[in-house]
Order: C-alpha cells, then sequence, then structure tokens
C-alpha cells in the first residue's frame, strides 16, 4: 500500500499545475502575512495630495482616487481573500461532511430528511443565496463569508454522501463485518479515510470559487464595504477612474483575483489527476 501511493504523491509534486499554484498561493501568502509588517503605510487612510498617483519608487503600485496606498490595500486584500477562503472551507466541509456522513449511517428517515432539506438549500443557486443572507444580515464581509458558507454546505453533504454509499459496497466492507468489526468502526476506521482525496479535491474548488464570490459581492456592495481593501470593493471603487487614465486601481486587485482563482484550478486539476492516477493503479 505504502508503495502505491507514494509514486503517485511524487508525481503530483513534479507536476506543472501543482507547482505553479503552490508558488502562487506561496507568494500570496507571503504578501498577505508578512507584508504589512514590513510596508507600513495604513490601507485606510486618504491622503488628497497623492491621490491618482500612478506606479512608483514610492506608491509601488500607484494610488487611489482618496490618495491610498495601492500596494498596501492589495496585501491587505490578499488576507482578507486568503483568509476568508480558508474560513468557508473549514465552516462549510466540516458541517456538509458531518450532515453527509450521518445521512450516510444512519439511511432510513433520518439519512431522507438530511438529503431532503439539502436538495431545498442546493435548489438554490449558491449567489442569489449569498446575496439573500447578506442583504438579510447587512451588506458586509461577514455576512458574505455566512452566505458563500451556507450555500456550500449541501455540496459537500451530497458529495460525503455519495461517496460513502459507494465506498461502502466494496468487498472489504463486507469483508469487516463478517469479521464482526462493528459499523463505527468500520465507518471511522476505514470508510471515512478513503474519502479524503476527493474531499481535498473539492475543498480546494470550493477555495477558488469563494474568492470569486467574495469578490463579486464585494463589487456589487453586498460584501466587504469601501473602503474595505478586499479585491471586489477596489475594483468597484477603481471602475469609475479607468476612463480617466486611472488604469492601474483596477488592474492590481483583478490581477490578484485572477491569479489565486487560476491558482486553486490548477491545484484542483493537480489533485484530481492525480487521484485519477491512482484508481487506475488500483
Amino acid at each position: 500500500m505504502q508503495g502505491l501511493f507514494q509514486p503517485r504523491g511524487a508525481a503530483l509534486f513534479r507536476g506543472w499545475e501543482f507547482r505553479i499554484a503552490l508558488i502562487t498561493f506561496l507568494l500570496l501568502a507571503l504578501l498577505a502575512g508578512a507584508g504589512p509588517f514590513f510596508w507600513k503605510l495604513d490601507p485606510l487612510k486618504t491622503n488628497l495630495p497623492d491621490r491618482l498617483l500612478g506606479p512608483s519608487f514610492v506608491h509601488p503600485l500607484g494610488t487611489d482616487g482618496s490618495g491610498r496606498d495601492l500596494f498596501s490595500r492589495f496585501m491587505h486584500g490578499a488576507r482578507i481573500s486568503l483568509t476568508s477562503g480558508v474560513v468557508v472551507v473549514c465552516a462549510s466541509g466540516i458541517i456538509g461532511n458531518v450532515l453527509g456522513i450521518v445521512a450516510a449511517y444512519f439511511q432510513g428517515i433520518t439519512g431522507t430528511v438530511i438529503m431532503r432539506l439539502l436538495d431545498i438549500l442546493l435548489s438554490f443557486p449558491q449567489m442569489i443565496l449569498a446575496m439573500a443572507i447578506s442583504i438579510c444580515l447587512g451588506p458586509s464581509l461577514e455576512s458574505a463569508v455566512v452566505g458563500i458558507s451556507l450555500g456550500c454546505i449541501p455540496v459537500y453533504a451530497r458529495l460525503m454522501h455519495s461517496e460513502v454509499m459507494q465506498i461502502r459496497k466494496r468487498q472489504f466492507v463486507s469483508a469487516a463485518r463478517l469479521l464482526g468489526f462493528s459499523s463505527p468502526y468500520i465507518f471511522i476506521r476505514h470508510i471515512i479515510p478513503l474519502t479524503a482525496p476527493t474531499m481535498l479535491v473539492q475543498s480546494a474548488a470550493v477555495f477558488g470559487s469563494t474568492i470569486i464570490s467574495l469578490s463579486a459581492l464585494g463589487f456589487v456592495g453586498l460584501g466587504a464595504q469601501i473602503p474595505a481593501p478586499e479585491w471586489g470593493a477596489m475594483i468597484s471603487e477603481g471602475m469609475g477612474y479607468t476612463l480617466s487614465g486611472g488604469w492601474w486601481i483596477s488592474l492590481w486587485p483583478g490581477l490578484g483575483l485572477f491569479l489565486s482563482v487560476a491558482a486553486a484550478n490548477m491545484l484542483t486539476n493537480a489533485l484530481n489527476s492525480s487521484i485519477m492516477g491512482r484508481d487506475e493503479a488500483q
């Protein structure tokens, strides 16, 4: 078993998609985590005499319409996007996976009720649901995170339920039952660990979709509110200056959004390819 998984893991690290995604996330995480400690300019401080300055040595990414330093705002925006993505993945993943496991374990009325409630939640488009939650709770970053998390829960739950139902039909599960192992032991020891690769791929996909959804909500004013240094809000604020020559205001947050989502998609593809290769080897 050890020899089967090691070559696949090595192949994953050798893949160009995985390497590019890893390097991109490391650079963004470095900017988000360490950048503000070395670049001391306040991302919220206005300085009207320096408004609409292009990229320079003093302001590497320029300034916005209120004279705020865009390099500082970009780094804080990366922190907001990456942190929010992790929060959504953890919150929706934990809740969704638990619901999927409970529905698959108990089945019967309990499982049916859980899955039907999740179907109702899944019937709403994720972005529409997130917008509705944000409006109900009041437009803010926290409301956007809650709304996006709520929309991702049924996706995790249905995928986990499907994985568990498929795995429990395999011969080694029947063999474990014949040997006298209890159902909880079989679930915890043998079934749930085998769902980890699929859940990892799903988490990478959810992370990327969360970043773009969060920015979309910020762009339309239902997420982080201006002047918060969130990429979607920054793009929205900079759109009014684009035609008048302030092209750089929306460019940098748009570039950060593009790199984050592209890296998440490449990571999803790399993980998915690795899992498909492992399944073919088995």
